[in-house]
């Protein structure tokens, strides 16, 4: 197994990816297609955007919602500020790691992360840590792109892993779908497409069930 980068080296390495992302993310949103739309007109009341970035995703949610982003990296949420100023658009952005949300238990109606949790360490605790967030009945919106349904993608993905992950810690083969349903979320909407290796979900929250009544007295 090919072993990740600490959580400085990792905020390091994407401060200094921030000034140039966004034209790195150009040439990678044709395979996205129109993810960040289907994922962000469904968001509603107050929003939670883990890894947030420079922001690509904000100008795309339904003007009602309330926005809260965080990001590991304080170069990334500089850019999303702008970028937020320019859209004229409301959004309290945090530095934060996703593995330990600073947020209390069910805060939030909606929680995204768009091409994020590829470069989680441990993505399986950022999902659980999403959950956890989450108000009951509340929808969780991922999109990320994943392990191929191509056997041969598959190889070139796990050539791929061996520097990516080392030095970036970025992943190609993860199937987050897996921790969501494990969490015991209810998939609503699910979409995977490109040889498999974009796939978007929305999933629910259980709503509480109600307390159950004592029984009554004995005839």
């Amino acid at each position: 197994m090919v072993r990740s980068p600490g959580p400085d080296r990792i905020r390091r390495h994407w401060d200094r990816q921030a000034a140039g992302y966004n034209r790195k993310m150009d040439r990678a949103e044709r395979m996205f297609g129109d993810t960040r739309d289907w994922v962000c007109r469904q968001a509603t009341g107050e929003v939670l955007e883990v890894a947030v970035g420079t922001g690509l995703n904000l100008g795309r949610y339904p003007a009602g919602a309330t926005l809260t982003g965080m990001d590991l990296s304080p170069a990334m949420l500089d850019r999303a500020r702008r970028h937020a100023a320019e859209l004229g658009r409301a959004v309290d952005l945090r530095v934060g790691d996703a593995q330990r949300l600073e947020f209390d238990d069910a805060s939030f109606d909606t929680v995204v992360c768009t091409f994020g949790l590829c470069a989680v360490p441990d993505d399986r605790g950022a999902v659980d840590e999403m959950v956890r967030v989450l108000r009951p009945g509340g929808l969780l919106l991922l999109a990320d792109h994943v392990v191929s349904t191509s056997a041969p993608i598959r190889m070139l993905q796990a050539v791929a892993e061996q520097y990516s992950v080392r030095v970036e810690n970025e992943h190609f083969r993860r199937r987050p779908l897996l921790h969501v349903q494990a969490a015991g979320l209810r998939i609503e909407r699910h979409d995977r497409f490109n040889r498999g290796v974009i796939e978007r979900l929305a999933a629910r929250r259980p709503e509480l069930s109600p307390p159950t009544s004592p029984p009554g007295p004995a005839r």
